[in-house]
């Protein structure tokens, strides 16, 4: 159950393929989805006993479909049928841990909880990914496709799919293979005009945001606020930490140290009033991209975003 499917699937799709032999499964192995079935329909699949082997595997995927009725599960759990292997895929939702369906099923079986991973977590899960293929990958790459793809690891697990069928093992991936094989620029990007706004490089960010008006579908305001006022309210932090060596850093911001030296040079640029200004620049900007007090168009509110920024 949980917030992010990635596992939810992983995990269900690892016993639909192990748990038992293709000659066991055109008996035994049975896929239903929560919007087409009843929990009565469910309990009496799981009370089957097995045919010519060990276990039968019922998996029942969509489960949310079900939440109204989920409940009534209660009577089976409290009464298994010990030769059936039942997975509930529960995606995007948790089973209430005050009700009794939930403590019966932690004694007689397994729960695990999948939960949406923050932006700073998937630069890593991308890292260890990578290494157990026998890839590696720069950081500033792998910030590329989160700054791409958001925190969605099902689109960011196709991506590397991708790349590692292109690219020989033990390569170390870098911006120019993310630009090659997935389409995404190494020059305008959002760490780019992150990096650009940090310098208070103005013609470079420029440049960055006019690619973005013209390319609106891959660049979306909303992602570019949101990607911008993460990177500012770390940078608040930096400024309020004691002390400031890389590691210190790097833990509090929940970052790569190798990115340690952008937010140096950022605090040297703007300083804590400012960047408390920007922030509220940011949610101003964050209102009117949602049509709210403003009759704007998309690129209007980023130019006039970065003019506030910047100076």
């Amino acid at each position: 159950m949980g917030d992010e499917p990635y596992y939810i699937d992983k995990i269900s799709d690892y016993i639909e393929q192990n748990v038992l032999d293709e000659a066991e499964r055109g008996f035994n192995q049975v896929v239903m989805y929560g919007r087409d079935v009843t929990i009565d329909e469910i309990v009496s699949s799981a009370k089957r006993f097995p045919m010519m082997a060990e276990y039968q595997v019922l998996i029942v995927k969509e489960a949310q479909d079900l939440s109204r009725s989920i409940e009534k599960l209660l009577s089976y759990v409290e009464n298994i049928q010990p030769t059936t292997v039942l997975v509930i895929n529960y995606k995007y939702k948790k089973l209430d841990k005050r009700k009794k369906l939930y403590k019966a099923i932690e004694k007689v079986g397994l729960i695990y909880e999948s939960k949406k991973m923050y932006d700073n977590e998937v630069s890593e899960w991308i890292r260890r990914v990578l290494s157990g293929m026998q890839y590696k990958i720069e950081p500033k790459a792998a910030l590329m496709l989160v700054d791409f793809l958001g925190t969605d690891l099902s689109k960011i697990s196709n991506e590397l799919n991708k790349l590692t069928t292109i690219l020989p093992v033990e390569t170390i991936i870098s911006p120019i293979h993310i630009e090659e094989n997935i389409g995404i620029s190494k020059d305008f990007n959002n760490f780019e005009l992150r990096k650009a706004v940090g310098e208070k490089q103005i013609v470079k960010a420029n440049r960055i945001i006019n690619y973005f008006i013209e390319n609106p579908k891959n660049n979306p305001l909303v992602m570019t606020i949101a990607l911008l006022n993460s990177f500012f309210t770390q940078l608040l932090i930096y400024h309020g930490l004691p002390t400031k060596d890389k590691a210190t850093v790097a833990r509090r911001l929940g970052i790569n140290i190798y990115f340690v030296g952008d937010y140096v040079t950022a605090a040297r640029n703007y300083p804590m009033r400012k960047v408390s200004q920007i922030i509220a620049f940011l949610r101003e900007a964050d209102v009117k991209s949602k049509g709210v007090g403003a009759n704007q168009t998309q690129g209007d509110i980023l130019k006039e975003l970065l003019f506030k920024i910047m100076h």
